[in-house]
């Protein structure tokens, strides 16, 4: 392989790691086998709760990264309805309670529905949209007001996997710039209630799916695999 002209690393980006987390990791790795310093960059950033499809570009590869970020994505989400975060997932704690016994599946299918299509939403305050330079997230930590303006997107398909109140679990494909948490939080309205993500997997961006993907912590295996082939 040559990291230099250019490959793509897709990565089953592990919970809890930040997607530059991830990129440090791996240049840090391809710096010690390559004996010098190669660029490494990503293409659709996750949310340190999340997990799934992180593709990675070295080299020269790293000028498709727009390109890349504009696949179609895929995801599998854990919806917890009744109750709302400041961050919309599992960051903070549950800070409003919502009742729920007014949900039934039919309710929930017609209300995903309605989410099908080219849609406009503004992204979740704990975000990394800028203002004046600024991410949103920081405001947000100091207890700042955060006003971002809506965003026009595109869901192809929400279906519902499984639905074990409080809990419901959701496949979705959408196009790049899409907010699985703003998903949520406006799902949760929509239901006259609330809704927050507990968990969330990225499982395809294009034609990379998970099946592709190397776990972070094979990486050091693999790239030795790689000296011994040449």
């Amino acid at each position: 392989m040559d990291f230099f002209s250019g490959e793509i690393i897709a990565i089953d980006k592990p919970y809890e790691w930040t997607s530059f987390g991830v990129v440090a990791r791996v240049r840090n790795l391809l710096t010690q086998h390559l004996q010098q310093k190669v660029k490494v960059g990503h293409a659709g950033t996750l949310d340190p709760l999340a997990t799934g499809v992180l593709l990675l570009c070295t080299g020269k590869a790293t000028k498709r990264i727009e390109e890349l970020q504009a696949h179609d994505k895929e995801y599998i989400a854990t919806l917890k309805l009744g109750a709302t975060t400041p961050s919309y997932d599992r960051e903070y704690p549950e800070d409003t309670q919502y009742p729920v016994d007014h949900i039934t599946t039919r309710l929930l299918q017609q209300t995903l529905a309605r989410f099908v299509g080219e849609i406009e939403q503004i992204p979740p305050a704990h975000s990394a949209c800028k203002i004046n330079g600024e991410h949103a997230y920081r405001k947000a930590r100091r207890g700042e007001e955060v006003t971002l303006k809506p965003k026009k997107l595109v869901i192809d398909s929400i279906e519902l996997l499984s639905c074990q109140m409080p809990e419901i679990r959701l496949r979705i494909v959408c196009s790049k710039g899409t907010y699985i948490r703003a998903l949520a939080r406006d799902i949760g309205q929509a239901l006259d209630s609330g809704a927050y993500l507990t968990a969330l997997q990225r499982t395809r961006i294009g034609a990379y799916s998970l099946d592709c993907c190397k776990q972070l912590d094979e990486v050091p295996t693999w790239l030795d695999s790689l000296s011994d082939m040449n």
